[in-house]
């Protein structure tokens, strides 16, 4: 997937420094999410993150997928991680002392004991082992099904979705819409082995971005974190592929003096 690398033509911004040291092609996602109160998020957060805002509320998402071509920089390719389901309830966040803006995963499924396994050993990613099955039922519609093992409540999620294909309005991702907000990233925070937010860069090639159905039977991801969602439909999207070059987490500075972040106006 080196080829990739030259596609930047959607991302304004130029590439992190250095060189990327795991890539991964998540296929077949839908991207569901809910406007939040603020305040009902920000007990999940580390003391150092505070939710990022459109239009005034936080914004929480649930995205299923399967996983392919999985490969670190200094290893062969990893067959154990090709066709492996995953599951990700995430939010969106700013580091309250440098203003960078990233995502935060509030948990990961996955059903890889050796996913697990590395996500425990290098980071205090919360990842739950979880049985877990992915569907494929007819073109661009798909069926997941995932449920955490080793846990006392039941933490279910249980959906059908299908893409809608490409359209204009989605073709590129406009400064200042949602769907920019939402799924325009370039890093994510993750907690290093002392509890802190580290920052480990992320460049993206995705397929166009389309619009989305889904029944979504059951979604217990959440309220497994003490958080309500509102009783209201999702903002739905669908990607068929998206490649994903991830660089090696860097500490955050703790002493950084506090500045003025410049943040785009959103609409209204």
């Amino acid at each position: 997937m080196k080829q990739f690398l030259f596609r930047t033509s959607h991302r304004p911004r130029p590439l992190p420094s250095g060189r990327w040291s795991l890539v991964q092609r998540w296929n077949d996602l839908l991207f569901a999410h809910w406007p939040l109160d603020p305040k009902l998020l920000t007990p999940a957060l580390p003391a150092e993150l505070h939710p990022d805002l459109f239009n005034g509320s936080a914004w929480i998402g649930v995205v299923p997928f399967w996983m392919d071509r999985l490969k670190f920089r200094t290893l062969p390719p990893f067959p154990a991680g090709n066709g492996l389901p995953g599951l990700n309830l995430r939010t969106y966040v700013r580091h309250r002392q440098t203003g960078v803006s990233g995502i935060y995963l509030l948990s990961h499924e996955t059903n890889s004991m050796l996913t697990a396994g590395f996500g425990w050993a290098f980071t205090r990613l919360p990842i739950h082992l979880a049985e877990m099955s992915f569907e494929h039922r007819r073109e661009r519609e798909f069926g997941f099904y995932s449920r955490r093992r080793f846990t006392r409540s039941q933490v279910l999620f249980k959906a059908r979705y299908r893409g809608l294909g490409p359209t204009r309005k989605l073709a590129e991702l406009r400064p200042g819409s949602l769907e920019a907000f939402l799924l325009d990233r370039s890093c994510v925070f993750l907690l290093d082995r002392s509890g802190r937010p580290a920052q480990a860069n992320i460049h993206y090639i995705n397929s166009p971005l389309e619009e989305a159905e889904a029944e979504i039977e059951q979604n217990d991801l959440a309220t497994a974190l003490g958080i309500s969602l509102p009783p209201m439909d999702p903002v739905l999207y669908y990607s068929r592929r998206m490649a994903a070059y991830v660089w090696p987490p860097e500490p955050v500075p703790s002493s950084i003096a506090a500045r003025p972040v410049t943040v785009p106006a959103t609409q209204s």
